[in-house]
Parts: structure tokens; sequence; C-alpha cells
């Protein structure tokens, strides 16, 4: 687990926003956080040597057990507020990359520190508290409903 930096005044983050097509119906996977146990998605701080993009799938893979092909750009951004564990919070920006899921494990890193479920767009947006968040995963189920 990759800590934040006492001395950051804002911070900068990289998501999956991990999909797949079930009998023709986009579903977006959302896992809880670890304290506070609202759905979000997949998420952790820049690390050395590390792309964007990777960082993101590997997010996904700690995180969700989910591992697949991460889109080359981001999708779009959101901000929220980072509570730290010395109760201080951090503003941060987080850039969502979509990652389109080809293997779920039943056994991943933080199985025991998080739940997932899989959701229709509309019910991944409505289960989301971040009104960015909920626009950004608005908009991929657009965009892909306008490629089929």
């Amino acid at each position: 687990m990759r800590k934040a930096s006492a001395q950051k005044t804002t911070g900068v983050q990289y998501a999956a926003l991990p999909w797949r097509m079930e009998d023709h119906n986009l579903q977006i996977l959302l896992i809880t956080s670890r304290r506070t146990r609202r759905w979000i998605i997949p998420k952790g701080w820049p690390m050395d040597g590390c792309k964007p993009t990777a960082c993101a799938a590997r997010e996904a893979e700690e995180e969700a057990g989910v591992t697949g092909e991460i889109g080359k750009s981001a999708v779009g951004h959101f901000r929220y507020m980072k509570l730290l564990r010395n109760g201080m919070e951090l503003p941060c920006r987080v850039e969502v990359f979509p990652l389109k899921v080809t293997k779920e494990r039943t056994k991943w890193d933080e199985e025991d520190a998080r739940q997932r479920r899989w959701c229709s767009v509309r019910e991944a947006a409505a289960a989301v508290a971040e009104p960015q968040l909920k626009m950004v995963i608005r908009r991929f189920g657009a965009h892909v409903a306008s490629e089929k």
C-alpha cells in the first residue's frame, strides 16, 4: 500500500473503470473503500517508473482482482477529498482509464478488505458519491452505447 506524503497539498491518482459486456449490456465493476465502505472504482497513487495506465491496471488487480485491456487514454477525471490516516483531507484529482475486464479472480490481494459488485451504468452512477465520477460513468456508458 502506497501512502501520500504528509507534505502534499494536492494529489493526483490514477483509476481504472473496470467494465464488461454481459448479454449485450454494459456492466461496471465497483468496489468498496476500505474505511468508509463507500462504492468507488479502483484507484491509487502514482508509482515511480510506472505509466498512469499501468498504475490504474495494477490498482484494479490489487483492489478488485480483475485484469484486462487498459485504455490508452483517460475517459475523464473527477475530484474528491481523500481522508488521510492522520485525519487531514487532501484534495485529489483522479484520472480514469477504462479497463475491459478479461479475467476476474476469485482470490485477490484485498478481497478481505473490500466487496465488489457488477452493476449497470445507471446503478453504478447512482451508487458512487462523487458527482464528477457519476458523470464519467454516464459518459462512458453513452460512448460504449454509441459504438454498438
